[in-house]
């Protein structure tokens, strides 16, 4: 049998396939339960080793590392169907247990192989995608789906969702103008595409838009906020917004209603409550026992350290955050232990991809996550010119770690706010240097012009 997109499938079964279609659509739509249909895949026809791939590649994707053992054990399984599977499946197989690894960039270029023989192969593509994004890989994340997307035709159904992944990679490679248009033009085929909308969102963040992005998060929030695995991020992005203007109020009121508690669940979204509730207290603003109350939440972010260094660096912010300093550096020692820096005695006992030294984390951890944790850490402690000695050198190189340009924002706006504590005249120089950037990038918004009274400029100075 073929799929959909005629990609060859070793099932039989056509409710397995049709289960697995409808999980596809919403692993990249983003609405309801993902693992029940392909939970219901797997019932349909247990032999179909792909239906437990994709199952695996989706806990993968969500870079929660209490779910690894669960994402092995569908790969485990899967292994002896492998004899059965056609070339495609066993590509897909040879590309998740690498991820499995946390070698995430060899994943990538597994599941390119198969692109190129397969164009429309949406499971790899998605996958690909999103470890191109959770590597910091701009370029991959434009020119992958500029690879494929000619190839899929104008009456496609899901073409739009490869549409709206195509905007997200113009955005972050800087070309907002194409982005937008992409995005834009996605949405109006099927209003409901929560990763367009985030690729629009995306571009008006990066360009200072903030009052328009207000109004346009607001008029589409019945298309992402409901049922939606984005609802989280793109509250986050409607708060970024109100931040822009200094409406804290606002973006206190999103956090508590859409990000906080059992809004949130894995890793991915208690980290954009961190980066929110991190940039208030750079304002000034006191969030009051949200910071005890996330810490509370995360699951066991000391002994999970290792697996993804973004990650990390945002359950050190809300250990930092609820004051809990001794828990914050365990977990930059065990990040560090972890990375391999302290030797190979250290992670011995580890069993997962935090043992392997080939995993992408741990040159993420070493080039970006270890001296972020070190800086923030520097700063809490008031020692605001260490942590910009350790930030600004990190600019060049922070993209390694993944994350968006939107989300990699936190080191400079933790940067000025310790170039404006900092007595050093050297370091408010610095300051005053990354304040002129965001001049020409975000002119005339009001966090940009609370940032020039800080350092003590005039904020229309240059600009």
């Amino acid at each position: 049998m073929n799929d959909a997109r005629d990609c060859p499938v070793s099932t039989s079964s056509a409710a397995a396939l049709a289960h697995a279609e409808q999980a596809l659509w919403r692993t990249v739509a983003f609405y309801g339960d993902t693992l029940a249909d392909l939970d219901a895949a797997i019932a349909a026809d247990p032999g179909w080793g792909l239906a437990r791939i994709a199952k695996a590649d989706f806990l993968l994707t969500l870079t929660e590392p209490a779910l690894l053992p669960e994402a092995r054990a569908l790969l485990d399984a899967a292994a002896p169907l492998m004899a059965h599977a056609n070339a495609r499946e066993r590509g897909h197989f040879g590309a998740a247990r690498l991820g499995a690894a946390g070698r995430w960039r060899e994943a990538g270029d597994r599941w390119d192989e198969l692109l190129l023989q397969h164009p429309r192969d949406l499971l790899a593509l998605n996958s690909a995608h999103l470890f191109d994004f959770y590597r910091g890989d701009a370029s991959s994340l434009r020119a992958r789906i500029a690879r494929v997307l000619p190839e899929w035709p104008a009456d496609d159904p899901l073409r739009p969702f490869v549409l709206g992944m195509h905007a997200f990679g113009l955005e972050e490679c800087n070309l907002y103008a194409p982005a937008e248009a992409a995005g834009r033009s996605a949405l109006a085929i099927c209003p409901r595409m929560p990763w367009a909308i985030h690729a629009v969102a995306h571009v008006m963040e990066m360009q200072g838009r903030h009052v328009e992005g207000v109004q346009f998060l607001r008029a589409l929030q019945p298309d992402w906020a409901d049922d939606n695995g984005l609802s989280v991020h793109l509250g986050w992005h409607l708060a970024l917004f109100h931040l822009e203007s200094l409406d804290t109020a606002s973006a206190l009121q999103l956090h508590d209603a859409q990000m906080a508690g059992a809004a949130s669940v894995v890793n991915l979204q208690w980290l954009d409550s961190a980066a929110l509730l991190w940039r208030l207290q750079l304002l000034g603003v006191d969030v009051g026992v949200r910071w005890q109350r996330l810490a509370q939440d995360w699951a066991e972010p000391v002994e999970h350290a290792g697996h993804y260094a973004f990650n990390d660096c945002h359950a050190l912010l809300a250990l930092i955050g609820c004051g809990d300093i001794a828990r914050a550096e365990a977990l930059l020692a065990a990040a560090t232990a972890r990375a391999g820096i302290d030797g190979p005695e250290s992670t011995q006992r580890l069993v997962d991809s935090r043992a392997d030294p080939r995993a992408d984390n741990h040159a993420m951890a070493r080039e970006v996550g270890l001296p972020l944790m070190r800086a923030l850490l520097a700063h809490a402690s008031g020692d605001h010119a260490t942590a910009v000695r350790l930030l600004y050198p990190l600019r060049r190189v922070a993209h390694h770690f993944g994350g968006s340009h939107a989300q990699r924002d936190l080191i400079d706006q933790t940067l000025l706010a310790a170039a404006c504590a900092a007595p050093q005249r050297d370091i408010k120089t610095i300051g005053h240097a990354l304040l002129n950037e965001r001049r020409l990038a975000k002119p005339g918004t009001p966090l940009t012009a609370h940032w020039a009274a800080r350092l003590g400029l005039r904020e229309n100075v240059g600009s």
